[in-house]
């Protein structure tokens, strides 16, 4: 990134600046063998398109009574970083879109400065789906319904690290009552795949807090150094198509 582009998106944060590719295939026999028939190709954009309207028309829990609409997630369907929050505001229930807002314009500007951005190289979704009323926490029945949808997003779009902004995600995510400060600063792993996952303040808790941001400026530093260890070799836009 351009050094001039990082110091604005680091000044729009409120933080001071301090100054694979695959193993070639070996060439194929030349005497012709048969080969096996290959498998189907797997329809991943339409499970993406199935996943969205279950989770539109979702009623497994309570919410879907008092949501306007059920919010999905934003970003491209082939990308290495995921970010994960706890659930739509009132903004998001409205618009239908995760981080909109001035929790959501913090959050988009806390990303370029590492060079992501939710239309190209980074997805974004919440641990819930629909707003709880009066922006409550999320309750355990209402985590437990809207989990498996967040596991299946997961599943197909298999990203290299994710982070989880705020408390209630990394908690949830993470099954810990551990508090957000000693979660911090370390490497964790989700699921059967061991996804590398970095914990940081919720970008709302920022704007109530701007002195973190310097701390929430370290996150995001690790977790760019952790992706880009792991993607030696390899392009680190954060984008697979």
């Amino acid at each position: 990134m351009h050094p001039q582009r990082r110091r604005q998106y680091l000044e729009a944060i409120g933080i001071e600046e301090w100054r694979l590719r695959e193993a070639p295939r070996p060439a194929p026999p030349a005497v012709a063998v048969a080969e096996a028939s290959a498998p189907a190709p797997v329809d991943v954009a339409g499970q993406w398109q199935a996943l969205r309207a279950e989770v539109l028309a979702c009623k497994r829990c309570s919410l879907h009574s008092t949501r306007t609409q059920g919010v999905f997630g934003v970003g491209p369907q082939r990308c290495d970083w995921l970010v994960i929050g706890e659930a739509p505001g009132a903004e998001e229930d409205r618009r239908g879109e995760p981080f909109v807002g001035a929790a959501g314009r913090l959050l988009d500007a806390m990303l370029r400065a590492i060079g992501l951005d939710r239309r190209s190289n980074v997805y974004i979704a919440n641990i819930l789906k629909s707003r709880p009323p009066g922006n409550r926490d999320p309750r355990p029945e209402e985590v437990a319904a809207c989990l498996p949808y967040l596991e299946r997003q997961i599943a197909l779009l298999q990203p290299r690290i994710i982070l989880a902004v705020g408390r209630i995600a990394a908690q949830n995510l993470l099954a810990t009552d551990v508090p957000l400060g000693r979660l911090r600063g370390r490497v964790h792993h989700l699921g059967e795949r061991g996804t590398p996952l970095v914990v940081t303040y919720h970008p709302a808790y920022l704007l109530r807090t701007p002195g973190d941001k310097r701390k929430a400026w370290e996150d995001l530093k690790f977790a760019r150094s952790l992706y880009q260890q792991q993607s030696e070799g390899s392009s680190i836009d954060g984008n697979r198509s």
